[in-house]
């Protein structure tokens, strides 16, 4: 009995998972004069990756990167508009030997006026 109950122990240990959740704010359009319109917001874009034992998968700069080009894939910018207020959240999930991270661009899109 108390081998099978340390083999559930073990077994449930291994296929539970943990969840770690970071973001920042990047720098973005000057926008301190009232001389734009906001035209969408909360648009965003993800892309993310996987890793076997920390081997695999993309660096952050080019997670980030592949993220914002998913955003701008799914709402182009048109003349005099700029993004503002960019933030960068991660999302990582671990299960045993596995880590799998997702980056999620999150930003407004201003239009200058003339």
């Amino acid at each position: 009995m108390k081998k099978v109950l340390g083999i559930l122990v073990i077994s449930i240990g291994f296929l539970s998972s943990c969840v770690v959740h970071s973001g920042y704010m990047m720098n973005s359009a000057s926008l301190s004069k009232a001389n734009f319109d906001y035209t969408q917001q909360n648009i965003s874009g993800s892309a993310s990756t996987f890793y076997i034992l920390g081997i695999g998968g993309f660096n952050a700069s080019a997670i980030v990167n592949k993220a914002k080009q998913d955003m701008l894939k799914k709402h182009p910018l048109k003349p005099n508009q700029a993004l503002a207020n960019i933030t960068v959240n991660w999302d990582s999930s671990i299960i045993v030997f596995f880590n799998i991270v997702k980056c999620t661009v999150t930003a407004d899109i201003v239009k200058f006026n003339k």
